[in-house]
């Protein structure tokens, strides 16, 4: 598992899913957009402070960030 992988497709897919942009949700989360870029295209690691703030804001549970499925990639 490539776990920078499985979570920023998640990322990206829960924000999708929502709605918002990635520049909207990064101000929900309080991070920049560029950020959030990073993340959803594998190229940044994040603390755990901030991927609590990414689930919160996209009100799910954090481990849900982490699932992973074997046949489509990220599970939602």
């Amino acid at each position: 598992m490539d776990i920078l992988k499985v979570f920023g497709s998640n990322v990206k897919q829960y924000r999708q899913a929502t709605g918002l942009s990635q520049e909207a949700f990064a101000e929900k989360c309080g991070m920049h957009r560029t950020y959030i870029s990073a993340i959803e295209c594998y190229r940044r690691s994040i603390s755990l402070e901030n991927i609590q703030r990414i689930a919160d804001a996209l009100e799910i549970d954090t481990y849900k960030l982490f699932l992973e499925d074997k046949n489509h990639g990220a599970k939602r």
